[in-house]
């Protein structure tokens, strides 16, 4: 019997009302997968290839044939946006099914949801953190809730493998297991996987489930890609305006780049449905706002929006609803929120300003594209400052132009995406999960807790002397309490923590104000903008009127022109060895890449000939400067490796420093020869060495919530565990250039 044959009948009308022609392959291979099997199943393929539809349909038709006693299906996902946009689309499927679906997030319905605990049936869709609330203060309904649910379906998969979010709903689905005594299948989706086997044993954690992880072909994409360039130049004395008549009006300060650029971002996206993405929520609102202002000089119309984590719920689905015209040729300013699977229809195009992080994130946002049978269009632009004199002999390479270089050509050549290697001593999260425990089911002895606790998945590589040692320092600090009877329960600062509305997330969340126009809220910001300030938000400027510190509210009225605005949130990078190498590749190559302009071309050929000349290439050290005290590192390997390196010639009392986040190389003060250097470095690298005898600074750079309440010696652990490779570094360096 075919597959189609297979489906209920409602999903059989469902494809013939929307005149599906065939089904793809991953929705063949899912099939045959979720009927024939018992197992769990990762889905990984492109965006807009089907896989929603390829879990959905499959397990919605054994839901049918045999409906659960209890919630059916669990759907989880990273974001409150993406639950609404399912939501919508599962809706028309499942009107003839009497299979119900239900919103539980801070926005959905409490009336539906106080029904769902009453009469649990049908799917649930859901955040991390509603089910985190709903296992620690509903205990005793997730027992009737969840007793005899099928399926849990977990959306973006590689978004929660790569964070503190995704090994907490590992705990809190192990939780759920303990509590009902039943292991519901999983099936995971997402559109970039570097590692299938380390996703399929992220999701299998807690299961003893095997996996299935079919690999369809998709056939050879096309895909079109162009990277232009534009440079703001320091020295201004070529950078003056004149009349007619040759009297200067005025100097202009060294931004003609930026105005170049904002000029062709207008003409490249007029009339487009565009995602235009950057790094950073400020560069975004700076971006759009110019666009904005060019539109209203030529009198086009105002067709720019911005959506990010600080724009209003309201504003975002505002935008998210307009993209979804085909009519509507709206461009939309994003960084992250837009990555993920939300559906906004075609799209003409994608611009990335500045280079993506990550191989992942470069194919998450090339996704965006190309859906409904279209090419995908990716246009990369640049803005550097050019400095007339350089402080060293590096400073005119523009490493964001080879980082993107280099991204490219691994995702379309090599095939490549980063593996996601999960962490493993998360003692933070471990605090989190023992307050939440705790608070569940009141107290336990210290035995139970560490039964309870250690043999999550998450914390399998925590020995118990290490949860003795917190346990210690918890009661220490009164976050726990030992009862007379020698159980634990949550201290008085302990209480105040697990009381708190900020307790469910496991990640920092600075403290917003909120910013409203009249009644409307527009989104929320960081720091105090006294009254007369302007600032950028959604792309619009606003003028603080009144403030009301005690709500956290700035009230604002709308003005015009361009202001910035900024948030003082830092991110962290991990960048693999792999597009190290590939930097270095692309350096020593001479390949003319086709998705050049000609004035990058012709800057890429200046880099290489810097490169080329400057001994980077060859050399593990490369003076800065002609005194021989400024040393450039070169060892060509990833961010642990290149942190473990910096760490070691600091202990050995070397100083150095990563140059920025995403620097390829380290900078050292150096008393001596390039050669004495290296000599200093090989011998460091290949001594026995124990990594625990660094004297890291007070503050261990291990960054997460919670960690105020964990001893240092097991930040100190952390970070030597899993932010460090002295081994991975000793087998890079002992390989031959170009070999990885």
């Amino acid at each position: 019997m075919d597959i189609f044959s297979r489906y209920a009948p409602f999903i059989q009308d469902y494809i013939y009302q929307n005149k599906w022609e065939e089904l793809r392959g991953v929705q063949i291979a899912a099939a045959e997968a979720i009927f024939d099997t018992e197992d769990n199943l990762l889905l990984s393929s492109g965006t807009a290839s089907g896989k929603t539809e390829a879990a959905f349909l499959p397990v919605l038709t054994l839901l049918h044939q045999q409906p659960s006693a209890s919630v059916g299906v669990i759907y989880i996902s990273p974001l409150k946006a993406l639950i609404n946009d399912q939501f919508k689309r599962l809706e028309g499927l499942l009107l003839d099914s009497h299979i119900p679906v239900t919103r539980w997030h801070g926005d959905a319905s409490q009336v539906k949801k106080n029904e769902l605990v009453k009469n649990p049936e049908g799917i649930l869709q859901i955040t991390p953190e509603s089910l985190e609330s709903l296992v620690t203060s509903k205990r005793g309904a997730c027992i009737n809730m969840f007793r005899d649910t099928r399926f849990i379906i977990i959306d973006e998969v590689h978004y929660f493998m790569r964070d503190a979010r995704g090994a907490q709903l590992l705990c809190v689905l192990e939780r759920i297991q303990a509590l009902t005594g039943n292991v519901p299948r999983r099936i995971g989706l997402s559109a970039t996987l570097g590692d299938i086997s380390l996703a399929e044993k992220w999701l299998n954690s807690g299961t003893n489930r095997l996996s299935q992880a079919p690999i369809t072909e998709e056939g050879k994409k096309r895909m079109r890609l162009h990277i232009e360039g534009f440079v703001n130049i320091a020295d201004k004395r070529d950078m003056e305006e004149r009349d007619g008549s040759g009297n200067l009006i005025k100097t202009i300060s060294g931004d003609f780049g930026n105005r170049e650029h904002f000029d062709y971002l207008f003409k490249m996206t007029l009339d487009k449905k565009t995602i235009i993405f950057a790094n950073s929520r400020e560069e975004i609102e700076f971006i759009m706002a110019n666009l904005r202002e060019i539109a209203l000089k030529n009198k086009s119309p105002d067709v720019y929006r911005v959506h990010h984590g600080n724009v209003s719920a309201f504003l975002r689905e505002s935008t998210e609803d307009e993209m979804k015209s085909e009519d509507e040729k709206i461009v939309t300013g994003a960084t992250v929120t837009l990555e993920l699977g939300i559906d906004i229809g075609g799209l003409d195009q994608a611009v990335q300003v500045g280079a993506p992080i990550s191989v992942s994130s470069f194919a998450q946002r090339l996704g965006r594209c190309g859906r409904r049978g279209q090419v995908p269009q990716l246009l990369f632009t640049f803005v550097e400052d050019l400095q007339i004199n350089s402080a060293d002999v590096l400073g005119p390479i523009n490493w964001e132009l080879i980082r993107t270089i280099a991204i490219i050509e691994l995702y379309t050549q090599d095939r490549f995406t980063e593996p996601i290697h999960p962490r493993m001593h998360m003692y933070n999260l471990l605090y989190h999960q023992t307050l939440s425990h705790l608070k569940s089911c009141g107290e336990s002895s210290p035995q139970g807790l560490a039964q309870a606790m250690l043999t999550m998945t998450p914390f399998s590589q925590i020995p118990q002397e290490d949860y003795k040692t917190l346990l210690a320092h918890l009661i220490e600090i009164d976050q726990l309490e030992r009862t007379e009877h020698g159980s634990l329960i949550i201290g008085r600062e302990g209480e105040k923590e697990a009381n708190s509305h900020k307790f469910l997330s496991v990640f920092v969340q600075p403290e917003y104000l909120l910013v409203k126009d009249e009644n409307r809220t527009i989104g929320t910001v960081d720091k105090v903008y006294p009254v007369g300030t302007r600032f950028a938000l959604a792309g619009m400027t606003w003028e603080t009127l009144d403030v009301n510190a005690k709500s956290k509210v700035i009230f604002v009225k709308r003005v015009p022109g361009i202001s910035l605005v900024d948030w003082d949130v830092d991110f962290e990078v991990d960048i693999h060895t792999k597009l190290m190498q590939k930097i270095r590749s692309v350096l020593e190559s001479t390949t003319p890449y086709p998705y050049l302009s000609d004035r990058v071309q012709a800057r890429l050929a200046e880099i290489r000939y810097i490169a080329q000349n400057s001994g980077i290439l060859n050399n593990l050290v490369t003076p800065l400067d002609i005194k021989h005290t400024r040393y450039a590192i070169f060892p060509w390997v990833g961010t642990r490796q290149l942190t473990t390196l910096h760490h070691l010639l600091k202990h050995h009392g070397i100083k150095n420093k990563l140059p920025w986040i995403t620097s390829p190389y380290l900078e050292a003060q150096f008393d001596g020869s390039p050669q004495q250097l290296e000599h200093v470095i090989h011998s460091i690298i290949k001594e026995n060495f124990d990594l625990y005898s660094l004297r890291l600074p007070d503050k261990t750079q291990v960054k997460g919530k919670y960690n105020e309440f964990i001893p240092q010696k097991l930040l100190h652990k952390q970070f030597i565990e899993d932010y460090l490779d002295l081994e991975g570094l000793r087998i890079l360096m002992d390989k031959p250039p170009g070999m990885s």
